[in-house]
């Protein structure tokens, strides 16, 4: 090969190189990865935000508000002796509103559940009985409450959750029977017929709950809390495929749902607000016996949660406030021992006019009230 030939060969392979070297893909840097996922994360982030705030309506600010100021221009009586009441009990309803109304199962175990927790706070913690109660700090003594009364719910719930209607409230009230009947008879653990008492509120810092206004916000967070809660859980994917399981458990399970464990779940968390809502009970009574978790007091909580209606979370907390009004002015009109004759008769009427309760009640008020003003708008303009 010439010379001239060596550098015709070389100038043409040159280019090529050059080629090569140009098109050749930029090595990744490392320092993208965190740059992006940051930025996901980020996204992620401002969507949560985003769908939390999506649910946020004006009427629920004006309730936030007047929640606040309630306390403020309401009497001690009120604030404590209806208000927080009222919270307490709407606790437990919604947690039978939850298990009845998004996941068919009537549940009449939930004040049973309840009582337990109520028990294990006075046991743990401390009380009139010294010799029984341990005297652990509060805040333990209401973790190791709250998390044994999820254990004895799921265990309700693992008993009656293979049985359906009539079944179901059969086992669950068998079951608050018998533990009302153990509650009574043993005095080793439970104090027999007279229970525990001197079951005070705690203090926090300077926040004394045993307050009328304390112990209201105390009440009405946790209430607001479960309430958010129970509306997050039915929108997420283990409420939708719950509220499947209540309509056509047979189809749900044919799609791969596990049923029982759903519905084991849900017991367990209408455990967890049940819990909550027998501690702030106890906080509120000063005390716990055996007539805390009668029959009288389970089927309570199924009239309260029917009164005021089991498709919407906030109707546990009306049926509260009503049951409670009726508890604590009936007695102006009839004497204490009709009060189950007036809360009968109320709870007749209401569920005759409105299977749906109160909240359904109120429902149709509001469908008539805007058909009304609609053919009133259409009549004026068709005057004019």
């Amino acid at each position: 090969m010439s010379a001239a030939q060596w550098r015709r060969a070389m100038n043409t392979q040159q280019p090529r190189a050059q080629v090569n070297v140009v098109t050749q893909a930029p090595a990744r840097s490392e320092t993208q990865v965190p740059a992006y996922s940051q930025v996901q994360a980020v996204a992620e982030q401002a969507s949560w935000w985003n769908k939390a705030w999506a649910h946020v309506r004006f009427r629920h600010c004006v309730v936030l508000l007047a929640l606040f100021i309630y306390p403020m221009v309401a009497s001690p009586f009120f604030t404590y002796q209806i208000a927080a009441q009222s919270m307490a009990l709407g606790l437990i309803a919604l947690s039978l509103t939850f298990l009845g109304g998004y996941g068919g199962m009537v549940s009449l175990s939930q004040m049973t559940v309840a009582g337990v927790s109520g028990y294990l706070i006075a046991i743990f913690g401390t009380s009139s009985m010294s010799a029984i109660s341990l005297g652990w700090p509060w805040w333990l003594a209401v973790v190791f409450s709250i998390l044994i009364s999820m254990v004895f719910a799921t265990l309700v719930g693992w008993l009656s959750v293979r049985t359906e209607g009539i079944h179901t409230i059969m086992i669950t009230l068998a079951i608050g029977v018998a533990f009302f009947y153990l509650t009574q008879q043993n005095y080793v653990l439970f104090n027999g017929f007279q229970g525990f008492s001197k079951i005070s509120a705690p203090t926090l810092g300077e926040v004394d709950f045993t307050q009328p206004e304390a112990f209201y916000f105390l009440a009405t967070g946790c209430a607001l809390a479960a309430y958010w809660a129970v509306k997050y859980l039915v929108r997420a994917p283990f409420g939708m495929a719950l509220q499947g399981i209540r309509d056509n458990p047979r189809r749900m399970n044919s799609l791969g749902f596990n049923v029982t464990a759903h519905r084991l779940a849900a017991h367990a968390f209408a455990g967890f607000l049940a819990a909550i809502g027998g501690i702030l009970l106890v906080w509120y009574n000063n005390r716990i016996s055996p007539g805390s978790i009668n029959t009288g007091a389970l089927i309570n909580i199924l009239v309260i949660a029917v009164l005021g209606g089991m498709k919407h979370p906030i109707g546990a907390f009306i049926g509260a406030i009503a049951f409670v009004l009726l508890q604590n002015f009936a007695i102006d009109l009839v004497d204490r021992q009709r009060f189950n004759l007036v809360i009968g008769s109320v709870f007749l009427l209401i569920v005759f006019f409105s299977p749906d309760g109160l909240l359904g009640l109120w429902q149709k008020l509001r469908v008539r009230w805007s058909s009304s003003s609609r053919d009133e708008r259409t009549q004026g303009s068709r005057r004019s």
